[in-house]
């Protein structure tokens, strides 16, 4: 079943409790991965509270908190590190998630995560090969047409970054044709 790509949070409110009632999620990691502006970080915060609904814990840990301008993917091993490897070993995590001051990424105060049976990772690359064999589930967001998510970033970032969230928009386009990521998670929208 594929939602309409409009992605409001009402059709994915329905579809996190859709999945949360059926995908039997109660612990593991999930990748929620797909274009800038489909609604991936709606939806994960809807998936979230699904969860909750159905008194199953989880922590939403987003890949904005690594990536940035001038290092769209190459973060991954801080990931690794300070997220995946402390909640694969059922242990709180530490982690410096980047602040933006003046339109420019700086690396944060830490913060301190209570460790919880789900992890869910949203964001651009989430569901990348070199985790793919540890997911419990990959979920992909096509959205809109890509004029339509360029102009949702743009609202949701400032017209000032527009040059940077085109640019950005080739970028995962050429990440997601090489790493095949569609092809690995559950198309829901």
């Amino acid at each position: 079943m594929t939602l309409d790509a409009s992605g409001d949070g009402a059709s994915w409110g329905r579809k996190a409790h859709e999945i949360a009632a059926r995908d039997g999620l109660t612990e593991g990691i999930v990748a929620i991965d797909g274009c800038s502006g489909a609604g991936k970080s709606t939806f994960a915060a809807e998936l979230v509270q699904a969860l909750a609904d159905r008194g199953r814990r989880s922590v939403l840990v987003s890949t904005d908190d690594f990536a940035t301008w001038d290092d769209p993917a190459a973060w991954w091993p801080e990931m690794e590190r300070d997220v995946i490897r402390a909640y694969e070993r059922h242990h709180d995590y530490l982690y410096r998630p980047r602040v933006w001051v003046d339109g420019a990424p700086h690396v944060g105060p830490s913060v301190w995560t209570r460790w919880q049976p789900i992890l869910i990772i949203e964001g651009v690359t989430s569901a990348r090969r070199s985790v793919a064999d540890r997911l419990t589930a990959a979920y992909w967001l096509d959205g809109p047409n890509e004029e339509e998510r360029l102009e949702r970033t743009v609202a949701r970032d400032g017209e000032g970054q527009r040059a940077h969230l085109a640019r950005w928009q080739r970028f995962e386009e050429g990440w997601f044709a090489v790493d095949g990521t569609r092809s690995r998670c559950r198309v829901i929208g």
